[in-house]
């Protein structure tokens, strides 16, 4: 697509969501039609995107309709049941949830790691969490050196990996 693409954010009202809106806007990623989805209870609520209110819209059978790319940050569950519908209409959903990240026909992807698994997809891309793909971002170049043969890891994430009402909530607390 030389103009640009039709993208979806599945999520839009979430933590993630609004970040990727932000993403998007400050990469300068070629958009030409945004479309914000989100609950039924968050439907008709406006987000900012490039000077513009864009009205957010409930998930329905025909919400994937005319779009590319869908950026899916909604929860495992949303994305195992909206994913099919997403992929018949002819978008590429890039999973940000858990949902098919053990999928073996489904690439796992870290663009700056293995970008050409993207190609192998079968309509959905899935990514590893946060955490994982920072460390396997500083890990990679090391990898390539020496081999990497083990590594144990701990994260400790809180309110961030709950999302925007529990970041609000930290907030309202210190």
């Amino acid at each position: 697509m030389s103009e640009g693409y039709r993208v979806a954010i599945l999520g839009a009202t979430g933590a993630v969501g609004t970040e990727l809106m932000t993403l998007l806007a400050e990469r300068q990623f070629p958009v030409t039609q945004l479309k914000l989805l989100a609950s039924p209870r968050s439907a008709g609520k406006t987000l900012p995107f490039k000077g513009k209110a864009i009205a957010v819209q409930p998930l329905s059978d025909r919400a994937f309709d005319e779009v590319d790319i869908v950026l899916a940050s909604a929860g495992a569950s949303v994305s195992r049941e909206w994913a099919a519908k997403a992929t018949a209409a002819g978008a590429v959903m890039i999973d940000i949830s858990s949902a098919f990240r053990m999928d073996p026909h489904t690439p796992l992807v870290v663009p700056e790691v293995n970008p050409e698994a993207a190609s192998t997809h079968q309509g959905v891309i899935a990514n590893p969490n946060c955490t994982t793909i920072l460390m396997a971002m500083a890990l990679w170049p090391l990898h390539q050196v020496q081999p990497i043969q083990r590594i144990v890891v701990a994260t400790y994430q809180s309110a961030s990996g709950a999302g925007a009402q529990a970041m609000e909530e930290m907030k309202q607390q210190a």
